[in-house]
């Protein structure tokens, strides 16, 4: 049964929702179907296209003076196309889809998938969301989230269907090319022999660099050789925060025990090489897409447990699950798997993939066609 399928969300320029959008409109034409996205355009429109998806763009991004026009535009839109399936993947333009479509006859409405993306305020606002014949959450901690704050909500509606990752990209074990290393060891002499533990992630407050600072500073005193590496892939936007950051660095005179990597686009290499990632996340996230590139390479992750991290450690590495905000268990639990002569390593990720994700969308949709 080929089925047609609209995606929706506001823009499609770089975000993880935008990615996830493109890839599994990708799979869903390689496995036959129609895949069609609304949105208001973007960077990512061209490789959506190329890959045989199309793209119809209408402005779903913000509410404005012509939202009236935009919504009896999407209502010919529904009309016209007759979608088996509409998937709404953000809060701002899944209103204007879900009001076109209470407009149009019920025969003629298509089934509609919602994408409960994380912990959402609750308001009306966020409402739209349960409004799903399916709602799609990331993991445990978010349907149980929405059970407990977004009342009124279908249970049967909620399906876990965890965000993976391309599990052939980061394969478990993988290793540095030797020109790699190479390069590696020359821009940064001082690391040879030293224990190093690996921060990655935007240079933001709820990342925990705090405590991060705080846990080095520890363990240093403890006579272990260790080195922190924060990792971040842009430039930080906070710019007193980082220079907070820096400063608390020098008054604990760690100047030397850190280095600060921004740009970077090797994270899995530099994963590859590190004893340990850690997280120290402050907030719970409904997607850790670092720390499960982190366990998927098999390295050993010692992280604050809570969110789907949580999920994540407790499948493929409970060695390092620790009670959020506990910086002195962490330190005790880093200096223990540094004296173990045997160190206990991840779990291969099986778990966790990308195709996992979308053969499991795929098979929502199916179900709901047949109900």
């Amino acid at each position: 049964m080929k089925i047609k399928i609209l995606q929706v969300l506001p823009e499609l320029n770089t975000g993880e929702i935008e990615l996830d959008t493109v890839e599994l409109a990708k799979f869903l034409v390689q496995s036959g179907h129609g895949s069609y996205v609304l949105s208001n355009g973007g960077t990512m429109v061209e490789t959506l296209e190329k890959n045989g998806s199309k793209h119809i763009r209408l402005p779903v991004h913000k509410k404005s003076l012509f939202s009236f026009s935009t919504v009896f535009k999407i209502q010919s839109l529904l009309l016209k196309e007759r979608f088996d399936i509409i998937h709404l993947r953000s809060r701002i333009a899944a209103w204007f889809v879900y009001k076109a479509w209470e407009k149009i006859p019920l025969q003629k409405r298509p089934k509609i998938v919602t994408s409960f993306n994380g912990y959402y305020s609750v308001d009306i606002y966020s409402k739209i969301m349960t409004q799903g014949a399916a709602i799609i959450c990331p993991s445990k901690s978010v349907k149980n989230f929405a059970l407990d704050n977004h009342q009124p909500i279908n249970k049967k509606a909620l399906k876990v269907i965890y965000k993976g990752i391309d599990t052939k990209t980061y394969s478990y074990g993988f290793k540095p090319t030797s020109i790699w290393l190479q390069e590696w060891a020359d821009e940064n002499p001082s690391l040879n022999d030293q224990f190093i533990l690996t921060l990655a992630g935007n240079i933001t407050a709820w990342k925990g660099h705090s405590d991060f600072l705080h846990i080095l500073y520890y363990l240093k005193q403890d006579g272990i050789p260790i080195h922190g590496l924060v990792v971040a892939p842009t430039a930080p936007k906070d710019a007193e925060y980082f220079s907070r950051l820096k400063n608390n660095i020098r008054k604990l005179g760690l100047s030397e025990d850190i280095t600060i990597l921004l740009n970077r686009k090797d994270l899995p290499e530099i994963m590859a090489i590190s004893d340990i990632v850690i997280s120290c996340s402050i907030m719970p996230e409904a997607f850790d897409k670092t720390s499960l590139i982190a366990l998927s390479l098999g390295v050993p992750l010692i992280a604050y447990s809570h969110g789907v991290l949580k999920e994540h450690q407790k499948a493929l590495y409970p060695y390092g699950m620790i009670e959020p905000g506990k910086k002195s268990t962490m330190r005790l639990k880093i200096r223990e798997f540094y004296r173990l002569r045997d160190k206990p390593k991840p779990f291969k990720n099986e778990t966790f993939s990308k195709n996992q994700a979308h053969s499991q969308i795929l098979s929502i949709y199916e179900k709901l066609l047949m109900s």
